[in-house]
């Protein structure tokens, strides 16, 4: 990469984000997503993860910079600091997204892509009876509970860590299969999986019993079966600051008392 990259600023809808990127674009000039070298989110990680849906598919790198609420996947926003020097010295995070194939009662089939994680919730006062296939093989016959998520490594100190699931070293090639409120298995707390395992989730009463899933922000109601598989051809890299990588702050999570 160039010393002088072509930069494309991307900003959330808040107005620290949106000045940020007026600074930014009158320092160091502005690209379309498509023309850029790098891709530079201002924003929260849920902006990071709108910028990740509208443009992975181009296979840039992203160097992402907080200016939202939570920004476990950004830098920090420095406004003084030379942004093209910190990209030549950050330091890159390869992940690759869950794709989640889900089947509702009315017969329709929906795709989506999860960075963070894929999960199934009740959607009434009833509990979830969900059975769990994991590559074809039935592991848990029925899961009664508030539902049950698939979370990647980096995701896997978000939702799935406040549900006591377990935080995932990049470049582990795992993700964690975690229960949410369990009622029945009473004492499972869920699994660390190989990353291409395919896990397949059976709503046992839909009807009665009717249950959503959510990808990342992406969600779809009354679900029967869904299916998630680690993404074989879509990868992104997020480009970090040395002395704030995404795999030192993952380690840090696991050390917080």
């Amino acid at each position: 990469m160039s010393d002088t990259p072509r930069i494309a600023f991307l900003a959330s809808t808040t107005e620290a984000a949106q000045m940020a990127r007026a600074a930014m674009v009158a320092r160091f000039g502005d690209h379309a997503p498509e023309q850029a070298d790098v891709l530079c989110p201002l924003g929260g990680d849920g902006f990071m993860l709108q910028t990740l849906h509208r443009h992975g598919h181009l296979g840039k790198p992203v160097f992402g910079m907080k200016l939202g609420t939570v920004g476990f996947l950004m830098n920090q926003y420095r406004g003084d600091d030379d942004v093209n020097a910190r990209i030549a010295r950050a330091e890159p995070a390869n992940l690759r997204p869950l794709e989640m194939v889900a089947l509702t009662e009315s017969g329709t089939s929906t795709g989506s892509l999860a960075y963070n994680d894929v999960s199934l919730l009740r959607q009434t006062r009833q509990a979830a009876h969900v059975g769990i296939d994991l590559n074809g093989q039935e592991r848990v016959a029925e899961l009664i509970g508030d539902g049950v998520l698939v979370a990647t490594p980096a995701g896997s100190t978000a939702y799935n860590y406040s549900a006591h699931g377990p935080v995932l070293p990049l470049g582990s090639h795992t993700i964690a299969l975690t229960p949410l409120a369990p009622y029945r298995p009473r004492r499972w707390r869920g699994a660390i999986l190989k990353a291409d395992t395919e896990v397949r989730f059976r709503v046992l009463d839909p009807y009665k019993r009717p249950v959503s899933v959510t990808a990342d922000s992406h969600e779809t109601r009354d679900v029967v079966e869904v299916t998630i598989r680690e993404s074989r051809d879509r990868r992104v890299t997020l480009l970090f600051d040395p002395e704030h990588n995404l795999e030192d702050r993952i380690l840090s999570e696991q050390f917080v008392f």
